[in-house]
């Protein structure tokens, strides 16, 4: 039901057990502010028309005693809407409560057929059948709670009122008598009403977990890729304050179905303001488990020809020396049929206030054409790497700026051991000039394509900042409202 707080809140969740527990433990948390919800409601008019055609509404009967005709007989079959527009819609949060909707002037044409009979008193027996038409205007009032079910975000309405200030009976060609028509209005204006309020106001609470399914199934795939998943399953029900709505999720890794749990670290709400409309933490143990999953994965790993490897060199402007280039692979060539790079071990991740700082063991190895026609490893070198980046996202792509850099040789092959010191040297400062900003560069053009393959690219995203403070990394923006979503919801309903 509310465009508003499920297509942005149920932007997370997926199907494990709530906890019970009141604290704030978390890694990751979606913070979506007041100001999100009034642009998000600027489109509520579409979901809640969705909701008015949708609804079954039964065949209404009855009968009733009135002077000189007796016992008059009633029923109105197949009734239909049609015609729903909605001309404002009003959003408010109420503090540890609920989020509540109003809509006023939702007008809407019902249409059926009224069958009615009698038998009066002086013998005379009417059985008549016309089609009708009534013309409507509704406020609905609706105050939604939002809560933890089975790890999702659910919504429920205990409280949905449709208040009539207009409804106008036209009967067939308007050639019956006017008491005929002044008494059907008043018959069937109450047991209308209350028709209308249980079918829409169900139908309303349906669509509104629905949406919330559609979401949610949405994030999933954008969190996933290949054997990697996320689990972010609430912790806990959805908090609610004036100001903004707020999520808690697990954020654990899932790799190959098997989730790495580890201890969830205790979120404040004070780390997260409302002057934006959309807020993303995530805690330090979420990005270095991600890094524990993106090495098991192999993900971790490149592998360059001989021609990619100095067309990257020539790329960074770095001084490809051919005296050195002999002395590491053989007087015969002057480049290596291959180079490759990946990391030892399982490289960390931590969150500091002057960025992200990503600390790795990497180990270099060049190959070289053998006698025997098969590659050799020419030479190996290894050292252990800590960077500290900063990224930010514009213009639909991800940018990453070195901070800080640091880089101590491990050990080298035998090969370099008796190398000359121009050639040690000469690797130390390709790692530094070249291999780093390459590494960054490639790391960027992969994660955008990644992302955008998920779709992100058609939200309107506005102003973001990705911001590191010690322990948590915070995404903070503003947006436009994601039609796209909404196109494809209101699509799949139909």
């Amino acid at each position: 039901m509310l465009a508003a707080a499920l297509l942005t809140l149920t932007l997370l969740g997926s199907a494990h057990a709530c906890s019970r527990s009141t604290s704030y433990e978390a890694g990751i948390v979606c913070r979506i502010s007041k100001s999100a919800l009034l642009v998000l409601n600027q489109e509520t008019a579409k979901v809640i028309q969705t909701a008015f055609q949708r609804a079954r509404y039964p065949d209404i009967r009855g009968e009733k005693a009135m002077m000189l005709l007796g016992q008059v007989k009633y029923g109105l079959h197949n009734l239909q809407i049609g015609h729903v527009s909605i001309t404002s819609s009003q959003v408010a949060l109420v503090e540890a409560k609920s989020v509540d909707v109003s809509i006023r002037n939702a007008s809407g044409i019902f249409k059926g057929t009224l069958n009615y009979g009698y038998t009066s008193g002086w013998g005379l027996s009417v059985d008549q059948s016309v089609d009708f038409e009534i013309d409507s205007a509704i406020d609905l009032y609706i105050n939604t709670q939002l809560n933890c079910d089975a790890g999702r975000v659910r919504t429920n309405a205990p409280d949905c009122y449709l208040s009539f200030h207009k409804l106008l009976l036209r009967l067939q060609g308007e050639n019956e008598p006017g008491w005929i028509k002044r008494l059907f209005t008043n018959i069937i204006s109450f047991s209308l009403k209350l028709v209308l309020k249980t079918q829409i106001c169900k139908e309303i609470n349906i669509i509104s977990n629905i949406m919330a399914d559609f979401v949610q199934e949405k994030a999933a795939n954008i969190l996933s890729d290949g054997d990697i998943g996320v689990d972010i399953s609430l912790t806990r029900s959805p908090v609610i304050t004036a100001t903004y709505l707020e999520s808690h999720h697990k954020g654990y890794f899932i790799y190959k179905n098997v989730s790495e749990d580890f201890l969830l670290p205790t979120f404040s709400p004070t780390l997260l303001g409302d002057s934006h409309m959309l807020y993303f933490w995530f805690s330090e143990q979420v990005l270095d488990s991600l890094a524990k999953i993106a090495f098991q994965d192999d993900r971790l790993v490149l592998s360059l020809t001989g021609p990619e490897f100095k067309g990257i060199l020539e790329t960074h402007s770095f001084n490809t020396n051919q005296e050195i280039f002999a002395e590491l692979f053989s007087s015969s060539h002057d480049s290596p049929t291959q180079v490759t790079v990946h990391c030892l071990k399982r490289p960390t991740i931590s969150c500091k206030n002057r960025g992200l700082v990503v600390s790795s063991s990497m180990v270099v190895k060049f190959f070289s054409p053998h006698p025997d026609g098969q590659d050799s490893v020419a030479h190996t070198f290894e050292e252990d790497i800590i960077t500290t980046i900063q990224a930010s996202y514009s213009k639909k792509k991800l940018f990453l700026s070195l901070v800080d850099l640091q880089i101590k040789p491990k050990a080298a092959s035998s090969m370099a051991e008796g190398s000359s010191e121009s050639v040690q040297s000469f690797l130390r400062s390709m790692i530094t000039a070249v291999g780093i900003p390459e590494v960054m560069s490639r790391f960027e053009v992969g994660f955008t394509a990644l992302i955008n393959s998920k779709g992100l690219n058609l939200f309107n995203i506005i102003n973001p900042e990705i911001i590191t403070q010690d322990g948590f990394l915070l995404l903070q923006m503003d947006f436009g409202f994601p039609e796209h979503l909404l196109v494809d919801f209101l699509q799949n309903l139909s």
